[in-house]
């Protein structure tokens, strides 16, 4: 299965140049730093990325010089919500019951802006949290030049099992909307993964585990047969399956389902981590999602809660099996634009910086089936950014972007980068 790569995009306010060679100090060009290489754009392509000696500028091409700054791929940030806020600002219960589809899609193109400009120019959403098919809606419009924002991928609603979702906490007469839509049985599991990918989701996202009442721990949700049934279809349908799973029985249900991703992998054990490595399943392990809502409840970042200490636990964990580890916060748990956060933590949980840069661009990349992204190099689109110094030695630097270009129009430069 290949996920076809999103049409070519057109923003505004933007400006394109036939021709532009771009200077820096130094290129990330999706695996290793480069010194010394100059990167040409010619239209939505990079048509040179290498040593500047003996390379001859076009006649007429302009040059952007770049002294001081690293140029790499645009960031692809692999887990997050366009159509939520931050949970301090409003709850993700009163986020679902009462802020219209409407509000909320008009935040979603805010929030698309505001990644776009903090360097992430391609996006997989996953899941619009009770707002429908509005993330799809997101991804046409920014298609279509509308609203400006990233090249995006969108799940849809996402599929939970009966009687697991929420908001929940009201006596048997009350209906309230869901944050996703629930199925059960094979039959019923099939239906409703054909109907979110007749709705427009580039992919299906699944809840393998949660909590069957508020304040529960966690606990499987979808029995293998249901899971396997989901897979299949939506592998069927030219797409793939990931899966929101945090205790050890869900994560190895969805793994041998076949699912591409797991997303949050909280409880993993080595035996799991393992098994996600022998199977080619990549981890999204959203550090910075389970960060913020400890700062929510009132952690000052210093002793770590017992929360954190597991998350980094299971995080060394991970790392050590092998297991490929990529790029994606749960942005929208908190602000947009603050990306960054993620990549920080990974850094900080352990991660080598040169391979943090590689999950948010070549291995992102490669797990969204995106042949032409990723990487710094000729005959691939030219999604790139700037940033001072150099994100390998500083990762904290991606915090500073300068410059963004998205299919080779510059959607950002600041002044004298």
């Amino acid at each position: 299965m290949k996920t076809k790569l999103l049409p070519l995009l057109a923003l505004l306010p933007t400006f394109a140049l036939c021709q532009t060679v771009l200077r820096p100090d130094r290129v990330f060009d999706g695996v290793d730093m480069q010194q010394g290489w100059v990167v040409a754009v010619e239209d939505s392509l990079i048509t040179y990325a290498g040593p500047a000696q003996g390379y001859r500028i076009p006649r007429g091409a302009a040059v952007l010089d770049l002294g001081g700054h690293t140029l790499m791929p645009g960031l692809i940030e692999g887990h997050s919500h366009l159509l939520l806020h931050p949970y301090n600002e409003t709850d993700w219960n009163d986020q679902v019951l009462k802020e219209s589809v409407a509000e909320r899609a008009i935040r979603g193109a805010v929030h698309a802006r505001k990644s776009l400009m903090a360097g992430v120019t391609t996006m997989r959403d996953l899941g619009s949290e009770g707002a429908g098919y509005a993330d799809v809606a997101l991804k046409h419009t920014i298609e279509a030049g509308i609203i400006p924002g990233p090249r995006l991928l969108a799940a849809g609603p996402a599929i939970v099992a009966t009687g697991a979702y929420g908001p929940k906490g009201f006596h048997e007469g009350v209906e309230v909307p869901l944050g996703a839509i629930p199925a059960s049985g094979v039959s019923g599991v099939i239906a409703e993964t054909r109907r979110q990918m007749g709705g427009g989701a580039d992919l299906i996202k699944i809840y393998a585990d949660y909590r069957w009442t508020p304040g529960a721990p966690s606990q499987p949700t979808f029995l293998q047969e249901e899971l396997d049934a989901m897979v299949a279809a939506a592998t069927s349908a030219g797409s793939y399956a990931v899966a929101h799973a945090s205790t050890p029985e869900g994560m190895r249900r969805a793994v041998m389902a076949g699912v591409e991703t797991i997303e949050h992998g909280d409880g993993g054990t080595p035996e799991v981590f393992a098994l996600m490595a022998e199977k080619g399943v990549v981890l999204y392990p959203t550090l910075a999602a389970g960060d913020a809502i400890e700062r929510y409840r009132g952690w000052d970042g210093k002793t770590d809660t017992e929360r954190i200490a597991k998350k980094k636990s299971s995080f060394r964990q991970a790392l050590a099996s092998g297991v490929t580890i990529g790029f994606g916060g749960d942005v929208g748990v908190y602000p947009h634009g603050e990306n960054y956060r993620e990549l920080e933590l990974m850094a900080a949980y352990g991660m080598p910086p040169i391979e943090v840069l590689r999950a948010a661009t070549s291995v992102n990349a490669r797990t969204f089936h995106l042949p032409a992204l990723g990487h710094v190099k000729a005959g691939f689109l030219a999604d790139l950014i700037a940033v001072p110094g150099n994100p390998a030695s500083d990762i904290g630097k991606l915090r500073e972007v300068t410059l963004v270009m998205l299919n080779g129009k510059v959607v950002r430069q600041d002044p004298n980068p």
